[in-house]
């Protein structure tokens, strides 16, 4: 080891061995941490650190478990990131237990923060990474930098971290945010204002995600300031209608333990807010029905503190739920779109993804939809539109990368009459313009010249669009969706992307999951079949040997190269449906030809699916087969099967011709 790593060593080691400090000072949480890691986790200081990371799989589960809180969480981290980009910092997030979640990374110094192990997967925990700014944060339940030398290993003191503790509503932690960066020469003072915004947006996630859970409850916001009142708080209580605590937030939290104990329980839920205030309900609801922040007045607490308050009312609430009798919004369980609902099977991922974008469908937010290429980007725009409030109006979709860069700014913004030779004689409206009141999609906007870039940030920031030789601009109303395969922030690191316009861009970011990760492969499989067959005027059938092909196969070309592949196999086949002989040879190159047998696609899980042709049903789906053995057993009496199963007779005899079930005595035999 070097001189300075066996200082570091030597002084970490008689730290560790005097006595545990007690207060809570940035020195004494240290050397709090120091004295765990070698006493209690067994720690060695002069050990070199292997940054431990976990599977994907192990990632993957614990993002699926806090999907929620990832997307409020990952808007905040966006938002932050902005303010210490060009200062060389990274972000992470990560869960309760210490393990990177997600993560937004200056690729700078890529490789270096790879090697400090500051990447997804990596597991921060205390007993594993010595004292750092994860886990001793996980263990002190505190924000706190560790800057430089407070690091346990002597080989992480390159490293400067300053994080804060993230708390779900209910009080659990939910993980930890973490800002990093290469340590300077400079004392642990100099990341003061790291250590600030990092706490600053560790609050704003906290209180986002403490709205989005109460969204469905009345909620009471205190703050010391008056003017801020309406936007953020100090404290949030979420209540009942009776006036019984539900949650709050971790500042509430902290104030209600500190409370005497005659008044201080450390439990929340089930207090009642006239054991905190020094006023009635009706003082509560008087709050609640004023139409503004003037009318709204002090209320005093039980220590003699007091706060300006506003109370939010429910976006969903019960009747007879609180005094108020006007509408809430009804947001709480919003139904997907049929065109929405219809691109997805019993996918988890797509059934998140679609009851996100229908909340946002009607919102006035633009939005960012990343994918690789194939995995219907295009499709899944087009759904967004037509499932929100503006599908009677255009959906214009713009390919950033298809239309010559000499022709893009005249095509997306239009000109006047006479503005270049070979001008439309009355000049041509701009596609921006013709999507006004409804969707501009904007395809591969990655690939859009810097120029145009600025021109478009225009548009998005004053609503107007100047054409090219116009003198006044264009006003325009429109909700602007945009896709792109490539990671737009390595894009703003390269030069070749604004990060103002990516940031008016992804005021919300949807990720569609590539074809090989989906669940509902089955059901795109007939989906899409029925599409091109219906399109080709043939039969939608496929042999099970032909549908265990396309299970097996990785789909790199995603959706579009599944289209394309049942597409070439409708044009082959004959009557008797797609066999394997009749796939592209790179989906069944050497596999063996079986005996064919036909598969029908099974029953849609969406009642807007379109039903198969009676040719389909070669090979009945389990609905068929327990439909005909209630019919069997009734000896046929649709009446009978009706009132069973609780349907009205025409939809027996729907599913009847759906499934191709058709009656004994229709067919000129007997029941047995």
């Amino acid at each position: 080891m070097s001189n300075s790593s066996d200082l570091h060593v030597d002084r970490v080691l008689r730290a560790a061995s005097g006595v545990v400090p007690s207060s809570d000072t940035p020195d004494s949480l240290i050397h709090r941490s120091w004295h765990r890691c070698y006493h209690q986790h067994g720690l060695d200081p002069a050990d070199c650190f292997d940054p431990c990371v976990e599977s994907a799989s192990r990632v993957r589960t614990s993002r699926e478990r806090m999907e929620e809180y990832l997307q409020v969480a990952r808007s905040g981290m966006e938002q932050l990131f902005k303010h210490v980009v060009d200062l060389g910092y990274v972000l992470l997030l990560t869960d309760a237990e210490g393990i990177t979640i997600d993560y937004i990374g200056n690729d700078t110094w890529a490789r270096d923060a790879q090697r400090f192990g500051l990447y997804l997967g990596a597991n921060w925990q205390e007993h594993i990474a010595g004292t750092n700014g994860i886990g001793t944060c996980i263990q002190e339940q505190t924000a706190l930098t560790c800057h430089s030398a407070d690091h346990f290993y002597a080989n992480n003191t390159g490293l400067s971290c300053s994080t804060t503790p993230l708390f779900h509503p209910d009080g659990r932690l939910m993980g930890v945010l973490d800002v990093s960066a290469q340590a300077q020469s400079d004392a642990r003072e100099s990341q003061h204002l790291a250590l600030h915004l990092t706490r600053l947006y560790g609050r704003m996630i906290e209180d986002a995600t403490f709205m989005r859970h109460f969204r469905d409850r009345w909620i009471l916001r205190l703050a010391t300031n008056w003017a801020l009142v309406d936007v953020t708080g100090d404290m949030l209580l979420a209540f009942d209608a009776d006036g019984v605590l539900l949650g709050a937030s971790a500042a509430a939290r902290q104030w209600l333990r500190a409370l005497p104990p005659r008044r201080g329980a450390d439990a929340v839920v089930g207090r009642h807010l006239m054991d905190l205030f020094d006023c009635t309900m009706d003082d509560i609801w008087r709050l609640a029905r004023a139409p503004d922040a003037m009318e709204r007045s002090l209320l005093s607490l039980v220590d003699q503190r007091s706060y300006f308050s506003s109370v939010i009312v429910p976006r969903v609430r019960a009747v007879g739920d609180g005094p108020l009798r006007e509408a809430a919004e009804p947001a709480a369980s919003v139904p997907v779109g049929a065109a929405l609902r219809r691109l997805a099977g019993e996918d988890r991922k797509m059934r998140a993804l679609q009851h996100q974008a229908q909340r946002l469908a009607n919102r006035r937010i633009n939005i960012l939809i990343q994918g690789e290429t194939g995995s219907g980007k295009e499709v899944f725009a087009r759904a967004l539109h037509e499932s929100s409030e503006r599908r009677h109006k255009p959906f214009v979709a713009v390919n950033c990368a298809a239309i010559p860069e000499s022709l893009i700014e005249s095509e997306l913004f239009g000109y006047t009459a006479g503005t270049f030779t070979g001008a439309r004689s009355r000049g041509m409206k701009g596609l921006i313009v013709q999507a006004h009141g409804g969707t501009l999609f904007l395809d591969e906007i990655g690939d859009m010249p810097l120029h145009l870039q600025t021109r478009l940030l225009r548009v998005l920031s004053e609503h107007e669009v100047l054409p090219l030789g116009a003198e006044q601009p264009v006003r325009v109303e429109l909700t602007v969706v945009a896709a792109s395969h490539r990671d737009l922030r390595q894009a703003i690191a390269a030069g070749t992307f604004r990060e103002d316009l990516y940031y008016r861009l992804c005021g919300a970011t949807l990720l569609l999951p590539s074809l090989r990760e989906r669940q509902d492969l089955d059901y795109l499989i007939h989906l899409i079949l029925e599409e091109e067959a219906r399109e080709a005027g043939v039969p939608a059938a496929i042999s099970d040997e032909a549908m265990a092909l396309l299970r097996r196969c990785p789909w790199p070309g995603n959706i579009r190269q599944l289209r394309n592949a049942l597409r070439y196999g409708l044009a082959l086949c004959d009557e008797a449906g797609i066999l394997t002989e009749h796939l592209p040879p790179e989906i069944g190159a050497g596999m063996p030809h079986a005996a064919p047998t036909l598969q029908a696609p099974p029953a849609a899980p969406m009642a807007d699916r379109p039903a198969p042709p009676p040719a389909m049903a070669a090979a009945r789906p389990p609905e068929a087969e327990r439909l005909q053995a209630l019919l069997h057993a009734h000896r046929w009496n649709i009446t009978a099967v009706a009132a069973k199963t609780g349907q009205c007779r025409t939809t027996i005899y729907r599913q009847m011709k759906r499934f191709g079930i058709v009656s004994p005595v229709d067919a000129g035999n007997t029941p047995h």
